[in-house]
């Protein structure tokens, strides 16, 4: 008997933009919502379905328990119903800091730990012993960090010259210095010979050397001196003993030669010996650990001893998981903190994998943000594995290849902000091409190859680049046009951009998602400068202080302090925040309210989102900065926003472009921006273009590093870095035009730019 299809049931929901929205999203099936940015998708499935199924799953719990989840509102809605557990995989950087790793969020290490614990010889101690945030595994010379504070060997040393010819760069050991002296004297180097010819005895004595005795002439007499290696005795002076006892200028004298490096006892495996000693196969757990995960699960197959094999299933099971959503490039001892957002949310999922939960809604936000064209498929295969498992499937998504395999599609408009907040149309992929809805129409355009391209004014270099998984990477950016790094994810994009290349040119302006502000009284309208203009009209009109139209300063609500909401702590229930009762939510004290500039007041313009203001203000006596600035917001596709929007609420790309927007008038510079094209829709990546487009024309030079084929198309120059991710990457594929890029058959970008 077949069962007859569930939905669950929404009607009258008000969130943020929505208009009274009633829908019905098909349960254990995939559900996709699309829609221009800021039309009401993350409203109707995070802020509505999401935070209420999480609402009433919290309520089951006692009061006490309680105190320690995440607190929901009730969203504003007549009815949601038929709701079932959700599980909320979102683009949140995953933190931790250093002791949060790949292999400790997902698990994997725990059985990796427990699999030393049980066969790895010789015997070691208990899982505990294996950890490295636990006392009895953590290498007590780090305390489990893997890292200390050292010597910058590349500051320190010029290994191309011998210490005759001056290879020693730190100057306590300059030609003809006491240090040097010492060195060429005490016989137990070769002084002419290279360093780079050293073999690794004669490095470490010169390195990390045992205190010995040089005889050395001094005023005509023979005189016995102390030396040691110079790295032990550099950091007995200025790393293990007191710094700050030195003056500031020997302070500033001596920082340049220090680094944040590998812990000299562990070798940065962060492990106690004992734990370090233990091995299975040859390997300790601290090699496993920092291998990639393809070369990892073959290793751990091999394993044959009877008593590891539940614990060989399992690791082989959840390793597989991680392949097979394109992670095999990670390592477990990858901390989670230099994790891109998209390799933030593929790790969420792979937890979620393994689970025997059924009929659970899964809610994703953008999952295929960070992926390159070739790997979308796996990540369409997990989410059509969730939904075989019984699961009810709801995806928030811009890319048209993930939105083939919706079994439903809700696409949400027709625009941003008030001009949004209703359900333009609800039905299949194949519908959705044919229907006349703005992600419909674009759905069936494709952007066509840039046939003229810039010339270049000249060419920043990046040399011999070895950050991450960089193998020795010379390469030229050209000035003056706009570049595309391209390659798979984990294939060194952001390792030469964002470390190389910064670190050769460090005076660049980096446009990234990072967010702008986690206040509630950070808005577009200060971050801009926007409400510095505004708040000089109106007290000029007025004749009052510009301090008055400020809810930081003396026009801030008394009740509230300028929050327009007032927080009332229940003790051991939830904390309320309700509007306040005085200002009515708007921030400013009665009396600011009656100043008004061409009848609207301080409050009314922040509650303008900037395609309104844009109209206001238009010939209108503020200043001219004020107009560019609304432009420019709107420029980047943000006309949606409201001035006074909180800043804490903006998405990543919306951050990004925000920062954007506050760049746009420069000229001459370097710009470099990370996927810019995340969390746009469709038909806004051509305004996003016209923007890029207009720096490179101003004479600017822009980077992008980007997957989305349309940017790819339009750019002058592409670096692609390849061939795979991981230790398979690394290197530059393909240097040259678009054009150039689809005769290029050892690229994987190529394949898809002809196709």
């Amino acid at each position: 008997m077949r069962l007859s299809q569930e939905y669950i049931s929404i009607r009258g929901a008000r969130e943020n933009n929505l208009k009274d929205v009633s829908l019905r999203i098909p349960k254990r099936k995939i559900t996709i919502f699309t829609g221009v940015s800021g039309s009401g998708k993350s409203s109707i499935v995070f802020d509505t379905v999401a935070a209420e199924a999480r609402r009433q799953l919290n309520e089951t719990f006692s009061t006490f328990v309680r105190n320690f989840l995440p607190r929901y509102a009730q969203p504003d809605a007549d009815a949601i119903e038929n709701l079932s557990m959700a599980i909320v995989v979102d683009q949140k950087h995953l933190g931790g800091g250093s002791s949060s790793t790949v292999g400790t969020i997902t698990d994997i290490y725990s059985v990796l730990r427990l699999l030393f614990s049980r066969v790895g010889q010789p015997f070691a101690g208990y899982s505990n012993a294996f950890s490295f945030n636990d006392p009895q595994g953590m290498c007590p010379e780090c305390n489990g960090i893997g890292r200390k504070i050292g010597v910058d060997l590349d500051k320190f040393l010029d290994t191309s010259k011998s210490l005759s010819s001056g290879a020693i760069l730190y100057p306590e050991y300059s030609v003809e210095s006491w240090g040097w002296n010492i060195l060429i004297q005490s016989g137990l180097f070769d002084n002419d010979k290279a360093l780079d010819d050293y073999s690794e005895e004669e490095m470490d004595r010169l390195l990390h050397g045992k205190p010995y005795k040089v005889k050395m002439d001094f005023a005509g007499k023979s005189v016995n001196l102390t030396s040691e290696g110079i790295v032990d005795k550099f950091s007995r002076k200025y790393i293990t003993g007191d710094v700050k006892s030195y003056s500031e200028r020997t302070q500033k004298s001596v920082e340049p030669y220090m680094t944040y490096g590998p812990c000299t006892l562990c070798k940065g495996a962060r492990l106690s010996q004992a734990a370090l000693g233990c091995k299975i196969d040859g390997y300790n757990i601290a090699q496993l650990a920092a291998m990639e995960v393809d070369e990892l699960i073959e290793v751990i197959r091999a394993i044959e001893n009877p008593i590891a094999a539940p614990m060989v299933a399992s690791l082989v099971e959840r390793l597989q998981h991680m392949i097979d959503i394109g992670l095999e490039y990670l390592s477990l001892s990858r901390e989670t903190d230099t994790l891109s957002g998209g390799e933030s949310q593929r790790i969420k999922m792979v937890k979620h994998l393994g689970s025997s939960l059924v009929d659970v809604t899964y809610v994703f936000d953008e999952p295929s943000i960070g992926m390159h064209p070739r790997d979308v498929h796996r990540l369409n295969e997990l989410l059509q594995k969730l939904r075989d498992k019984g699961n009810t499937v709801i995806v928030v998504e811009h890319d048209p290849d993930v939105i083939k395999v919706a079994d439903h599609v809700v696409d949400v408009g027709p625009f941003a902000g008030t001009r949004g907040g209703t359900i333009v149309f609800e039905g299949s992929y194949a519908d959705l091409r044919n229907a006349d809805t703005l992600t419909g129409r674009h759905m069936k355009q494709s952007t066509p190859i840039k046939s003229s391209w810039r010339a270049a004014k000249g060419k920043l270099s990046i040399t011999n680049a070895r950050a991450n998984n960089l193998h020795d990477v010379s390469v030229d950016i050209p000035t003056g046009v706009l570049t595309v790094v391209t390659g798979v994810a984990g294939s060194g994009k952001s390792s030469l951009i964002h470390q190389s290349f910064l670190r050769q040119h460090p005076d660049v302006i980096v446009i990234d998602q990072s967010p702008v502000g986690v206040s509630s009284r950070s808005n577009p309208a200060t971050y801009t400068g926007i409400l510095d203009e505004v708040r000089k009209t109106f007290a000029k009109v007025n004749k009052v202080s510009p301090s008055l139209f400020s809810f930081n300063s003396k026009g801030a609500c008394e009740n509230c302090q300028g929050l327009g909401v007032v927080y009332t702590d229940l003790a051991y229930m939830d904390e309320v925040k309700t509007p306040c009762e005085i200002c009515g939510g708007k921030r400013f004290k009665d009396e600011v309210l009656t100043y008004k500039f061409h009848d609207k007041s301080i409050s009314d313009v922040l509650n303008m989102p900037v395609r309104e203001a844009l109209e206001f203000f238009d010939a209108k006596e503020v200043a001219k900065d004020v107009m560019r600035k609304l432009q420019a917001l709107s420029d980047v596709g943000l006309d949606y926003l409201t001035l006074g929007q909180p800043l804490s609420t903006l998405s990543g790309g919306e951050c990004q472009r925000i920062k954007l927007a506050s760049e746009l008038h420069k000229k001459g510079s370097v710009y470099v921006m990370d996927e810019p094209t995340t969390g746009l829709h469709m038909s806004d990546i051509g305004h996003l273009l016209a923007i890029i487009n207009r720096l490179a024309d101003a004479g600017n030079t822009v980077i992008i590093i980007e997957h989305n084929l349309a940017v790819i198309k339009n750019a002058d120059w592409i670096i692609d870095m390849g061939p795979e991710g991981g230790s398979k990457g690394g290197r530059v594929m393909f240097e040259g035009t678009p054009q150039q890029l689809l005769d290029c058959k050892q690229s994987l970008t190529s394949a898809y730019l002809r196709d």
